[in-house]
């Protein structure tokens, strides 16, 4: 099986999408680091043994592969247990993602004319918070939940620093997803054998775009030991691999030539990058959710690269991404100069000024960040 494996461990393009890349371009294999507290999955094991439980799964804003795929695949192992269960997202996932078993499912709060998201919410017993540590990640969602003062939260995540209180958390910033993450839970819950062939297609598709592939860092022998056991149920990897990353669209395809011809600026003697998106140059190009993601890679593939940035313009405001090389702290950068953050090499913020000003601001503080050695 390892062989299996190792034939399609092979990198792809580095425009590819990925809302939430790992944390070094280097792809470093750690030990198993990884170690479930037998506590915690007690008291999880306990939650659910109430029977016919009405559960709530929420993931990020934007959310990307790991997301949808960690939500659906949980959502089926719960419903398995006996429980009623609504995954509930706040805005449109990617549109390569589409072909995903179970996804037709998962209820976009944004368009959500029926009201099915604020009912779940409002009747749910416990909620399972994914691949997010901190309630701002839903937006206007994030309103629903506090609403809801008795339902027990549950995070199943691997960001840094979790901010919100939570009833139970099995937060892992050391796991390289929260699709892996998911399978260890189910792997101690229920038992591998357990996991369907449908579930190990969404799980890999979470392990695969959070990885870049199986090449970045926080790659360890027991996430390959559980892709061997995804691969085992007859999952066709060369097939989910081209259905996320050989389906995009025409517009898109222009849309990166022209950002990184155009909109591409370096400094700092070619070490950082930074690209920008209006919303007026989006529209030129037929702009679709997801389209502009993994544009923030690019940079890195330069010799000498620590540091990237792409802006892109929203109505109301501007969303900052981040990624580094090494050891630049690009968390770091995020919490102090965009209020953001996320992962060592990976990281997200927001600006509520003009784009010109937002660029402006990264200019100055990655000056000053450096002559504070952190670059």
């Amino acid at each position: 099986m390892l062989a299996v494996i190792a034939k399609f461990y092979y990198l792809c393009p580095i425009t590819r999408p990925r809302a939430d890349p790992a944390r070094d371009f280097a792809p470093t294999i750690h030990p198993d680091i990884m170690e479930l507290s037998a506590q915690n999955i007690e008291a999880l094991r306990r939650l659910l043994e109430t029977p016919q439980r009405r559960i709530v799964i929420l993931s990020h804003t934007n959310p990307d592969g790991d997301a949808i795929g960690s939500s659906i695949a949980w959502a089926e192992s719960l419903r398995r247990a006996g429980h009623t269960v609504a995954c509930i997202v706040p805005n449109k996932y990617p549109y390569y993602l589409d072909w995903m078993s179970g996804i037709r499912d998962v209820v976009i709060f944004k368009t959500d004319s029926e009201g099915r998201a604020a009912r779940a919410v409002e009747e749910a017993d416990l909620i399972f918070c994914l691949d997010f540590h901190s309630l701002s990640r839903l937006d206007a969602l994030s309103e629903l939940i506090a609403a809801n003062a008795s339902a027990k939260r549950i995070l199943i995540d691997h960001h840094l620093n979790p901010t919100e209180p939570f009833d139970l958390m099995f937060s892992h910033p050391e796991s390289s997803s929260t699709s892996y993450l998911v399978y260890r839970l189910i792997e101690r819950l229920w038992g591998a054998d357990t996991v369907t062939r449908a579930q190990a297609e969404v799980l890999y598709v979470g392990m695969m775009t959070d990885t870049g592939n199986f090449s970045f860092s926080y790659i360890t022998p027991d996430l390959f030991r559980a892709v061997a056991a995804l691969a085992e149920t007859g999952i066709d990897i060369p097939q989910i691999y081209n259905n996320v990353y050989n389906s995009f669209t025409e517009g898109r395809a222009r849309l990166f030539g022209y950002v990184i011809n155009r909109k591409m600026s370096i400094m700092r003697k070619g070490t950082v990058a930074h690209l920008s998106l209006t919303e007026e140059e989006m529209r030129r190009f037929w702009f679709q959710q997801g389209d502009s993601e993994g544009f923030v890679n690019y940079p890195l593939t330069i010799k000498k690269m620590k540091m990237s940035a792409i802006f892109v313009e929203h109505h109301d405001f501007i969303r900052v991404s981040l990624r580094s090389r090494g050891d630049v702290d690009v968390n770091l950068f995020a919490g102090r100069y965009f209020e953001g953050g996320g992962h060592r090499n990976a990281a997200g913020g927001k600006s509520f000024v003009s784009m010109a000003e937002t660029v402006a601001r990264f200019e100055r503080a990655v000056e000053e960040f450096a002559a504070e050695g952190h670059l």
